[in-house]
């Protein structure tokens, strides 16, 4: 199944777009994505997409950071029923929760997971397409609009420790110092934001019983995603565990509140095993981390949960037929096929 977003992602594309000098509606339709969305923030349209109309409105516009730019204009109120879910909580402990259990009312593509350890709080965003496919603009207008809704609820005063992108620097940082007004690490093990965890038991002035009770009932009518498949759920977590060194079928069991042999035999209905998901689920980081042409191969192994360069470089050639050093050298001698 295809994996949607609110068509309210878009609110200000056309204007940014003609700044820049490029037409939107062209954009729109080399994509798919009928302009009728625009005037419907309600509307869903495909993750693929979107992704697929922001690279190729950087690329025409001739920016590095149109996402960004995306990003910067929003309001929480382009959140719909997820700004509400959010304004209801009572601490920022809890508001980080509901996005994190109700972001897919705003983009399904979305994952969230939230570490605390000695005093510092990381929130690690992960994106997951529907296929391989360049993802940095769309990681910097999710992290945008996140920063943002941050900065809404905490104050203007809040400052990160830093912000965190996978990908390398663009030659022009301005408008990411104009954004994010925090340290900038690029080329990082995450796509995320690093803070002061004192910030989670922070009560929200915008906080309100009656209006939280209201929300509550309303999430109970709208909240109508579906179920998803075991297989589905350990693939989510899989993506999100292995930067970490802690993805094993035991860890992402507990995370699902299952045993071992459970999990397993929850996989085998749907024909499916944890290997087999953590094959796919890193042939499909490889890809999104090779397409950053300056991180050493020795970095994607750790990321991909391999404890040696050696074993990573033997899966690698066993999965694509040759040496992950030469895949990438052939993708960048080539242009990317996403932006024709």
């Amino acid at each position: 199944m295809k994996k949607l977003h609110r068509s309210a992602c878009l609110t200000n594309y056309v204007e940014l777009a003609q700044s820049l000098n490029i037409s939107p509606f062209d954009q729109l339709r080399r994509v798919n994505i009928n302009p009728a969305c625009l005037t419907n923030p309600d509307t869903k349209i495909p993750v693929s997409a979107l992704f697929h109309l922001l690279e190729n409105s950087a690329q025409a516009a001739g920016v590095e950071n149109f996402g960004l730019r995306m990003a910067e204009g929003r309001q929480l109120s382009n959140l719909g029923p997820l700004a509400l879910v959010i304004k209801s909580q009572p601490t920022m402990r809890q508001a980080l929760e509901a996005i994190r259990s109700y972001t897919h009312l705003q983009a399904e593509e979305v994952m969230l997971m939230f570490e605390e350890n000695d005093g510092v709080l990381v929130i690690r965003e992960e994106l997951m397409p529907d296929q391989s496919q360049p993802t940095r603009q769309a990681t910097e207008m999710s992290l945008g609009i996140l920063y943002r809704t941050l900065r809404v609820l905490l104050g203007n005063e809040w400052r990160p420790t830093a912000v965190c992108f996978r990908h390398p620097a663009p030659a022009d940082l301005r408008v990411h110092q104009r954004v994010f007004d925090a340290r900038l690490q690029f080329n990082s093990n995450i796509d995320g934001i690093i803070c002061r965890a004192t910030i989670l038991d922070d009560p929200l002035p915008s906080y309100d019983a009656e209006t939280a009770r209201y929300v509550r009932k309303l999430l109970d009518v709208m909240n109508a995603e579906p179920v998803q498949s075991a297989a589905e759920n350990v693939r989510q977590l899989i993506w999100l565990l292995l930067p970490t060194g802690r993805c094993s079928v035991e860890v992402v069991a507990q995370h699902l509140g299952l045993d071992r042999r459970t999990l397993h035999r929850h996989l085998q209905k749907s024909g499916q095993t944890f290997s087999d998901i953590l094959d796919g689920a890193r042939r499909d980081l490889a890809v999104k981390y090779l397409s950053n042409s300056q991180r050493p191969l020795k970095d994607l192994a750790e990321l991909l949960g391999f404890s040696e360069p050696s074993a990573f470089s033997r899966w690698f050639a066993g999965r694509f037929g040759c040496t992950a050093s030469a895949w990438r050298q052939h993708q960048l001698s080539e242009k990317n096929p996403f932006l024709q």
